[in-house]
């Protein structure tokens, strides 16, 4: 089984990657599985029932959120109706959503994704660590597959989450940071890792936004309100080779491409 997971989609140059890009990729790499972050899907903040609706069409399998999550108040009308849309499960209770689900995948495969949000430099949210432990004993009967999309700043606490949760799942991703890491590697373990997927967004910009605007934030150091960029855009993440036996990974390859229109 390969399973496509791909980094922070983000405004409408992301969503043109993916629906242009995906269909290349499935066919060259023979998916049976995709996940998505969407945080930043609507605009560059947040997700409309509409725009999950699109990327949804698109073929993607799962959406995953991440600290823009609340961003656009249209998230409150669909994220409990939704299956496919998964936010960060560490958020104190009660909260709107779920932070896990488990779905069937090619030849029946439970596969488990969980979502989670890290706390340096993010919101103090309760931790991320507990709150996956306290998961995996509802899922671990229950799956074949458990993949985390971990959504997190700095890159001390995703390699700790990668290492904390080594063996005991098949995938930790990190994301959130925008920016492809090298690093993507099986751990010693047996669990796949990268600590961060990238972005699908536009190619010529910092993170997604308008170079030019940020660049005005950083020279000036006064409030600047950030756009998403536009020009030609990328489709980054990574392929997880799964054994349809032992349903180990042996494989993680990161991808990069890039929408030339």
């Amino acid at each position: 089984m390969n399973i496509l997971v791909i980094g922070d989609i983000v405004g409408r140059p992301g969503r043109r990657a993916v629906k242009a890009l995906l269909p290349v990729v499935s066919r060259e790499y023979g998916i049976d599985f995709v996940i998505a972050n969407a945080e930043n899907a609507s605009g560059g903040r947040g997700l409309t029932g509409d725009v999950m609706q699109e990327l949804l069409l698109t073929g993607i399998d799962v959406l995953t959120m991440g600290n823009h999550v609340w961003d656009n108040k249209d998230i409150f009308r669909i994220i409990d109706d939704e299956p496919r849309l998964i936010r960060p499960l560490n958020y104190p209770q009660p909260c709107p959503g779920k932070g896990y689900h488990i779905y069937t995948a090619a030849f029946s495969t439970r596969i488990a994704v969980i979502n989670a949000s890290g706390r340096v430099f993010l919101p103090p949210l309760d931790c991320p660590f507990m709150a996956v432990d306290e998961a995996l004993k509802d899922i671990e009967d229950k799956a074949d597959i458990i993949i985390v999309d971990f959504h997190a700043e700095a890159t001390s606490e995703k390699v700790a989450f990668g290492y904390y949760f080594d063996g005991r799942v098949q995938a930790v991703l990190g994301t959130h940071t925008h920016i492809q890491t090298s690093d993507d590697r099986i751990l010693p373990g047996g669990t796949a890792y990268i600590t961060d997927l990238g972005m699908t967004g536009p190619y010529e910009s910092v993170l997604g936004m308008k170079k030019e605007l940020v660049l005005e934030k950083f020279l000036t150091g006064r409030p600047v309100r950030l756009e998403v960029a536009g020009g030609k855009a990328q489709l980054e993440g990574v392929v997880l080779t799964v054994d349809d036996s032992s349903y180990q990974v042996s494989r993680i390859m990161k991808i990069s491409k890039i929408l030339n229109e």
